[in-house]
């Protein structure tokens, strides 16, 4: 029986500035950075939690080089199929923070019946939502 999900990837084209989005601006943690030669293992996630996300080029091993630049183009029109949502505790203090760091926001945080959210997209048009949820109520 599946009890959990540990990994999960999104594609961009260029890791380190992937990095530099996902860890400098959302305020995630490197898992893993690993050189394997063929490819390079990139993992972030959300500080004290296991699961990660692979910063993945798309290419070889996972597709062979013309699948790969289909995918690149796609990604590059923000139409990659990719997507990542996150949890906050104050959403309109993320939100402000996203502002000063110039992200492309999609939404401005919008209350809805599971809470507040915001649309925001990564530097390779990856669709991100951050919410936060509304309290359980008795």
């Amino acid at each position: 029986m599946i009890t959990s999900t540990n990994l999960s990837s999104i594609f961009v084209l260029d890791q380190q500035q992937a990095l530099e989005f996902y860890v400098g601006v959302l305020g995630l943690e490197v898992k893993n950075d690993i050189d394997m030669g063929f490819m390079r293992w990139l993992t972030v996630g959300v500080p004290g939690e296991d699961r990660e996300i692979l910063l993945e080029v798309p290419g070889p091993p996972g597709m062979d080089e013309q699948t790969a630049e289909v995918v690149r183009a796609n990604v590059a029109k923000g139409a990659g199929g990719g997507w990542i949502g996150f949890r906050t505790d104050d959403c309109r203090a993320t939100y402000e923070r996203m502002v000063g760091h110039d992200v492309d926001i999609t939404q401005e945080p919008v209350e809805h019946f599971y809470g507040t959210d915001i649309g925001i997209r990564d530097p390779f048009g990856n669709a991100l939502r951050i919410v936060q949820p509304r309290p359980a109520s008795d």
